[in-house]
């Protein structure tokens, strides 16, 4: 018996890569999944492929249980068919996990308004569309007085937690993701909601596009970058067993799990009184001093 046995997960984008790996994982540990996918190319362009069904065939060769959807997640009323098709289907929703999502790779000098604003929509849009409808269900089952243990599983990236070159609208994304998770956190409690967010480092369509080979790298017999080493997580997360784990960004590197620390408060002098502009600049160069380095940006090393 797995551990998300008579669990009912969504995940978005799952027809390939990592929400795949997160599909299938889940249904061998005994979920009910939601297979959600548009079909799209890695810039979002418009395919006439269906990978929802075959991940959905594959769960249910093996056994498990599973229904496509190709509902739109940066679409509101679409998110609320997502939703519904969880409920409508197997009589309950335990948790959403958020993965939809494509890249267009522009510096930011030669970045678009619309390539900027495809790529905050898919991404933060994406996750706010599914999980608002999902916590308006969960909501009424607590005011109704039915137990409420649910999860929000958010997908950030290690660009959205360093930034990376080539990468403005998407890093601007994903920081956006990992704060929205925070907030989720403290506000969703009192309804028996958790929410928690990955940074996983692994090889998809986007990820290939832009690291190439550094994404096929084996430790002997251990692919270190395939996308089935994060799905552990995910299943782990939308189980009963992390009732007590919210507010959490985990990055994780083939067999390396890892807590983000994220932003917190570093050095700092007080003068007791307000600054002249032009004597700031010495007391800044010594806070700079003081403080520990920052992780580089993705690319500049």
């Amino acid at each position: 018996m797995g551990i998300c046995e008579g669990r009912v997960v969504i995940v978005t984008g799952a027809g390939r890569g990592l929400g795949r790996a997160y599909a299938l994982a889940l249904a061998g540990e005994g979920a009910k999944v939601v297979v959600n996918d548009l079909g799209v190319g890695t810039h979002g362009d418009a395919t006439a492929e269906k990978p929802a069904d075959e991940v959905v065939n594959e769960i249910r060769k093996a056994g498990g249980e599973a229904v496509a959807n190709g509902d739109d997640v940066t679409d509101w009323e679409a998110g609320a068919r997502i939703v519904k098709t969880a409920i409508d289907t197997f009589g309950r929703l335990d948790a959403v996990v958020n993965n939809a999502g494509f890249v267009r790779d522009r510096m930011f000098v030669s970045c678009t308004p619309e390539e900027w604003d495809a790529v905050i929509r898919v991404h933060l849009r994406g996750h706010f569309c599914v999980s608002r409808h999902a916590v308006d269900h969960w909501r009424a089952e607590a005011k109704a007085g039915r137990a409420v243990d649910a999860r929000i599983i958010n997908t950030s990236s290690p660009a959205g937690l360093q930034g990376s070159i080539g990468q403005s609208a998407y890093s601007s994304a994903k920081a956006g993701i990992a704060a929205l998770t925070l907030v989720q956190a403290a506000e969703l409690a009192r309804y028996g909601i958790t929410a928690n967010c990955l940074a996983p480092n692994a090889r998809t369509r986007m990820t290939e596009q832009a690291f190439g080979e550094m994404m096929n790298r084996k430790q002997g017999d251990f692919d270190v970058f395939a996308p089935e080493n994060t799905a552990p997580l995910v299943a782990w997360l939308a189980s009963e067993r992390s009732a007590d784990v919210t507010g959490q960004v985990f990055e994780l590197i083939g067999g390396k799990i890892s807590l983000s620390l994220g932003w917190n408060d570093g050095p700092e002098f007080d003068k007791g009184g307000r600054w002249e502009a032009a004597e700031l600049g010495d007391r800044i160069i010594d806070l700079m001093r003081e403080r520990p380095p920052a992780k580089p940006v993705y690319g500049t090393q």
